[in-house]
């Protein structure tokens, strides 16, 4: 009789479990039995693991064996498990010493010839192994400087089964024949998922993408954008085709600051896990941007998928942009699906295998036409769609969506004189990109010791007790919520608005025009507040 154990991880969303591999050998008929609620990858890991064990010079043992996989009640699925599975057969067949083992995390497919090959979620799966209180962990070799970024752990990078056991046994480690320089490592395929993007973007270098100088004209809506980037406010840009909303949406990452530390790890734990992780980039360190098509179901938004849900679209633009083209046309199911995780932070998705926590605090873009040609608001353009038609296309968008969203800007045609650069080009996306990370400063320092790091993430309550606004600055606010164009939560929004402008402008608290421009922003009401310049130079932090 022979007993080992290995541990290896269960991943439940971006969250792992740690799961202890049990191997029993017992005198009787040769048979592998895997029991431990695995799923049909996993119960195939046994084909795969005997093969690889043979195929790399080890005896495959003649006797009834059985592997377990604990706590049992956690769903297990994939083939990341194979590592710690061929691991703990190997100490109880004393071939490696059982011990040697034991506080072993590892974490790998095996190929048919004792090849380890690379999994998604090895960043989740190592943070779950460190809170548990593992400091060693192996890794395929691929894959190790993803699991490096965990501090406090000692990673171990193999590149087969061969060299784990010779490690392990402290025998020669043998050299295996590395990847033809020049062509694709056909290892790192199981990293990748095909489709699995749903248009997301990742940007390693801010310079090499759109800049916001590219866009003509437009100063309302490139002040909206500023200040979405500067308090990380969801934005509606409503107008005619052509008139730049696209554009404007696709320059927004280029002015948010970098990620922090704590913010990357997030960001690439789920981009791991949704196998959309680029090969070589460990770490994802820029905003991402997620542009799903109109076509999306609501499952592909939010999460979903068989078995355990799959981080949607929504969790692949945590912590970065969400913009949603054509807003419209997409199901009104599954933009209202967007509601909760706006308001939290998060989306909890519940399906048959489980329940499943996914972070999903995203900057939202919604763009809209006025009507289905999109000439509604077009002077002498010549639009037939009927009233009705209209009001129904633009009932699309749910009041209670729209109440969530704190900036909606009305995007004007592009006037000859500024297509032609008549007016000047405006200012680059570094600029405003200075401006927004000072205003997120300010807003950093006056929050300092709160749970919030950036003015969306306050509550209105705290924002009517304790960051108060300047004496009378509300008064415009306070009559159009006896107006009924605003609602209380339609309030608070524009309380979180006005601190990001007085940010933006240098000041210690909201004054009244801060929060007329506030008001204009969220209402389209001409409130004769002053816009950001968008052609002429400013010095940063220089708001008018």
């Amino acid at each position: 009789m022979g007993f080992a154990r290995a541990c290896s991880v269960a991943l439940v969303g971006v969250e792992g479990v740690v799961v202890e591999v049990q191997a029993d050998l017992e005198a009787g008929v040769a048979a592998f039995t895997l029991v431990g609620l695995p799923d049909k990858s996993l119960t195939e890991s046994r084909d795969r693991v005997r093969a690889a064990i043979v195929n790399s010079g080890a005896e495959w043992p003649q006797k009834k064996l059985t592997v377990g996989l604990s706590p049992a009640s956690v769903p297990k699925s994939g083939s990341g498990f194979d590592l710690a599975v061929a691991a703990a057969v190997l100490g109880a067949a004393e071939r490696i010493d059982p011990r040697a083992v034991a506080d072993l995390v590892l974490i790998g497919e095996l190929g048919l010839d004792g090849r380890v090959r690379p999994v998604r979620g090895v960043l989740p799966a190592v943070l779950a192994a460190a809170e548990a209180g593992y400091e060693q962990v192996v890794v395929p070799e691929q894959t190790a400087g993803e699991a490096a970024l965990v501090p406090g752990v000692c990673v171990l990078g193999v590149r087969s089964l061969r060299q784990l056991i010779a490690i392990l046994a402290d025998e020669p480690v043998p050299d295996e024949e590395p990847a033809q320089e020049g062509r694709p490592d056909a290892m790192l395929a199981g990293l990748l998922v095909p489709g699995a993007g749903v248009g997301t973007g990742l940007s390693s270098d801010p310079g090499d993408g759109p800049d916001l100088a590219d866009v003509a004209g437009q100063r309302a809506a490139r002040t909206a954008i500023e200040v979405s980037a500067a308090g990380g406010h969801h934005l509606l840009l409503s107008g005619p085709p052509g008139a730049g909303k696209t554009m404007l949406a696709e320059r927004l990452p280029t002015v948010l600051p970098p990620l922090t530390r704590q913010e990357s790890l997030e960001v690439t734990a789920v981009h791991s896990v949704a196998g959309i992780l680029p090969p070589g980039e460990p770490l994802v360190r820029r905003a991402p941007y997620c542009a799903p098509h109109h076509s999306a179901t609501m499952q592909s938004l939010v999460g979903g998928g068989n078995g355990l849900p799959r981080p949607g679209a929504v969790s692949l633009a945590h912590r970065g942009v969400l913009f949603l083209d054509e807003a419209p046309e997409f199901s009104g199911k599954a933009l209202d699906a967007l509601r909760q995780p706006l308001e939290s932070g998060h989306v909890v998705v519940a399906r048959a295998a489980g329940v499943v926590r996914l972070p999903a605090r995203f900057l939202m873009i919604l763009a809209a036409n006025p009507c289905p040609c999109g000439r509604h608001t077009l002077h002498g353009a010549g639009c037939e769609c009927p009233a009705s038609l209209i009001r129904r296309y633009q009932a699309r968008l749910s009041g209670p969506l729209l109440d969530r969203v704190d900036l909606r800007v009305e995007v004007e045609p592009v006037t000859r004189s500024d297509l032609l650069g008549h007016g000047g080009r405006g200012e680059t996306s570094a600029v405003v990109a200075d401006r927004v990370r000072e205003a997120r400063d300010r807003a950093a320092a006056r929050l300092d010791g709160t749970p919030w790091r950036v003015n969306c993430e306050v509550p209105g309550h705290e924002l009517r007790t304790r960051f108060v606004a300047a004496p009378g600055a509300l008064a415009a606010a306070e009559r159009d919520v006896e107006r009924g164009l605003l609602t209380a939560r339609g309030l608070d929004r524009v309380l979180r608005v006005a601190w990001t402008v007085a940010d933006l402008s240098g000041h210690d608290r909201p004054d009244a025009q801060d929060v007329a421009l506030a008001l204009e922003l969220r209402t389209g009401i001409p409130r004769g507040a002053d816009l950001v310049p968008a052609g002429a130079p400013a010095e940063p932090g220089e708001w008018p």
